[in-house]
C-alpha cells in the first residue's frame, strides 16, 4: 500500500485528527493513537489503528513518548497551540539539527488561524464556518443552515491535514504542517468564495444568500417532498438536462394534474427568473402526488439529474455500512466489520512499548510512576 512503513503517532482528539489518522491508516500507515489512561473513547475513526494509554502528566510518560516519536515519521497534534510545547513535546524537541527526529512531519490541527485573535479560543465546526465566510452563503430561510460538522472538521480539517502530511512526506524532510479549520473551510469553498469576490462579473453567487442558483433560489436545484414524506433531489442545471427532467416529470404526472393555481410551465421557464416561484410550486405539487420510489423509477437511468434521497440505512444497503476509503489507491486497507471502527484505549500498550524498543527499565519506571494507569502526578 502507498503508505506502508510510515509510522504515525496520533494524539487522541476529536473529529479532524482521528480522520487524518484514519486516512493514513487506510493506506497502509502504522498509526498509534496516544490515549489517556482510563479514558473512555467514543472515537469511531480508529479502524486500522492501535492504542497506547500513557500519561503525559509524568516525566516517565513523556520520556517514553519522546522515544517513540523520535523513531516515527509523523505526529498528529490535535491540541490548542502551546499544549505540547508546555509538555516538552513541541516541534523544537524533534526538528532541526538539535532535535530528536529531524525528519519528523509534525502535523498540527487547530480551529482558528494560529496568527489570528481567536487562536486560543475554544470552538467547533459551526464557529469555524462562521468566521470563514462560508456559513453566510449556505442555504436556509431567515438564517443559514450548516451541513452537520462535515465542512470544517472533516473536509477543511482532517482531509486537508492528511493531504498536507502526504505532501510533506514527499519532500523527504521534517517540517511542521499547520492546518486550521477556518482556512481549510475557506480553501475547500474556493468555488463559491471566488465567484462571490468576482460578482457581478461572475453572477453565480452575485446576490445575497437564498437568491442564487445553488443556494435554494432555483427550483431546478432543490429537494422536494413526495407523497410518502420522503424526498427527491433535482439538480438539472444545464438546459438539456432540464428539458429531459421536465419531459419525464410531466409525462409521469397523474392524468388531469394541475398545480393549485392551474399554471403550466412554459418551455423557457428555467431561464426566466420571474417564473421560478410558480415553477417551484408546480414541482412541489407534482412530486407530492406520488411516493418517492415512484419518482426514483421515473428518472432511473436518465439524464434528468433527479435521484432519491436515501436514508443512511438505504445507502448502507446499496454500498457498505462502513464507508470505503476513497479515492482507491493501490488497494487500500479496508474491512466492513463495524466493530473494527472502535479501538479501546490502551488495547495495545504492552505490544507497542516492546515494538518501539522501550527497555524493561523504562517500563518499570512507567509503572512506578503510575504513568500507565492514570494515577501519576497531575499538572
Amino acid at each position: 500500500m502507498a503508505l506502508s512503513g510510515v509510522k504515525v503517532v496520533e494524539f487522541a482528539g476529536l473529529a479532524p485528527g482521528p480522520f487524518a489518522g484514519l486516512i493514513l491508516a487506510d493506506h497502509g500507515a502504522s498509526v498509534v493513537r496516544v490515549d489517556k489512561p482510563g479514558a473512555q473513547s467514543q472515537d469511531v475513526l480508529a479502524r486500522g489503528k492501535r492504542s497506547i494509554a500513557i500519561s503525559l502528566k509524568t516525566p516517565s510518560g513523556r520520556d517514553v513518548l519522546k522515544k517513540i516519536i523520535a523513531v516515527s515519521d509523523v505526529l498528529i497534534d490535535p491540541f490548542r497551540p502551546g499544549v505540547l510545547e508546555r509538555l516538552g513535546l513541541g516541534p523544537d524537541a524533534f526538528l532541526g539539527d538539535e532535535g530528536l527526529n529531524e525528519r519528523l512531519i509534525y502535523a498540527r490541527i487547530s480551529g482558528f488561524p494560529v496568527n489570528g485573535p481567536e487562536k486560543n479560543m475554544a470552538g467547533h465546526d459551526i464557529n469555524y464556518l462562521a468566521l470563514s465566510g462560508v456559513l453566510d452563503m449556505l442555504p436556509g430561510e431567515n438564517k443559514p443552515t450548516f451541513p452537520l460538522n462535515l465542512l470544517a472538521d472533516f473536509a477543511g480539517g482532517g482531509l486537508l491535514c492528511a493531504l498536507g502530511i502526504i505532501l510533506a512526506l514527499r519532500t523527504g524532510r521534517g517540517q511542521v504542517v499547520q492546518t486550521d479549520m477556518v482556512s481549510g473551510a475557506r480553501y475547500v469553498s474556493s468555488f463559491p468564495l471566488l465567484h462571490k469576490a468576482l460578482a457581478p462579473a461572475s453572477p453565480m453567487f452575485a446576490s445575497e444568500r437564498g437568491h442564487n442558483v445553488l443556494d435554494g433560489a432555483a427550483p431546478f436545484y432543490d429537494v422536494y417532498a413526495c407523497k410518502d414524506g420522503r424526498y427527491m433531489t433535482v439538480g438539472c442545471l444545464e438546459p438539456q438536462f432540464y428539458a429531459e427532467f421536465m419531459r419525464r416529470f410531466t409525462g409521469a404526472l397523474p392524468s388531469g394534474f394541475t398545480a393549485e393555481d392551474g399554471w403550466t410551465p412554459p418551455a423557457d421557464a428555467q431561464t426566466r427568473r420571474e417564473l421560478w416561484p410558480q415553477l417551484r410550486n408546480h414541482l412541489q405539487s407534482g412530486f407530492a402526488t406520488q411516493p418517492r420510489d415512484y419518482w426514483a423509477g421515473v428518472f432511473q437511468g436518465t439524464d434528468a439529474c433527479a435521484v432519491p434521497v436515501l436514508s443512511p440505512e438505504e445507502a448502507a444497503h446499496r454500498y457498505t455500512t462502513v464507508p470505503k476509503p476513497h479515492p482507491s489507491v493501490d488497494e487500500p486497507r479496508f474491512t466492513s466489520d463495524l466493530s473494527a471502527s472502535f479501538v479501546p484505549p490502551g488495547a495495545h500498550t504492552e505490544a507497542i512499548l516492546q515494538e518501539y524498543g522501550i527497555t524493561l527499565e523504562d517500563r518499570e519506571r512507567l509503572r512506578r510512576d503510575h504513568a500507565l494507569d492514570g494515577r501519576g502526578a497531575r499538572l
